[in-house]
């Protein structure tokens, strides 16, 4: 049991139950550097603030995640990606393919922690078909650093006990129920690299590439050889 605002509370949390608080609770842990799991539109991930290096590192360790590998952000809404990101499509493409499970794969600018993804000069941001993980991105205000609530290589889990293993090293999970029950599910987002302007190419197929591939096209895109 752990103690929150004065009550003793479980370390798993049913969203459904009061909404409003759970969100306000996830906000409050991840500002104070804690690492979480949440559901998504997709899978159950593991979130921490992208601007916070202590909190990465932590998201690093419960997953085994290879500390070169990059991971994506999680933000609220779309006005919120030019501030992380260089943009390189009109907004009528990203109304139209956001909010949804696809990460969109754009050169990052320089308000993003330089420390997050040291790597790469790319940042792959998400903003979930799902309400909670959303409102929480909002409350916060930063990127959530959003990666699969799964240790590394093993497969990706639609409910809360499919990452049991991983409870005791979470701050709180966040319990949104079963997410998907069949094989396409366990896919997660389509990854898509729209870094080179009038160009896209798929990095991950995921559980959207048709439906993403046909918006791209749909609005001038070529496919990059």
């Amino acid at each position: 049991m752990i103690s929150v605002f004065g009550k003793k509370m479980s370390k798993i949390v049913n969203i459904k139950t009061d909404p409003i608080a759970a969100v306000a609770l996830a906000a409050k842990r991840l500002t104070e550097g804690k690492v979480i799991a949440v559901p998504t539109d997709t899978i159950y991930g593991i979130a921490a603030l992208a601007q916070s290096l202590e909190a990465v590192q932590q998201l690093y360790t419960i997953k085994g995640r290879n500390s070169q590998k990059p991971i994506a952000v999680c933000v609220s809404q779309i006005e919120d990606i030019p501030k992380w990101a260089n943009v390189t499509v009109p907004n009528t493409l990203l109304d139209e393919i956001l909010p949804g499970p696809v990460t969109l794969v754009f050169e990052r600018s320089a308000a993003l922690n330089p420390e997050f993804n040291p790597t790469t000069s790319l940042i792959g941001l998400r903003i979930p078909d799902h309400q909670f993980v959303c409102q929480v991105a909002d409350q916060v205000g930063t990127p959530l650093a959003l990666t699969s609530a799964n240790i590394s290589s093993v497969q990706s889990s639609l409910s809360i006990q499919e990452f049991q293993e991983l409870w005791p090293k979470l701050d709180i999970v966040f319990d949104g129920g079963v997410i998907g029950e069949t094989a396409e599910s366990r896919l997660g987002s389509t990854v898509v690299n729209l870094a080179d302007q009038g160009y896209y190419k798929i990095i991950r197929n995921g559980s959207a590439y048709e439906h993403t591939v046909n918006i791209l096209q749909k609005h001038g895109l070529k496919e990059a050889r």
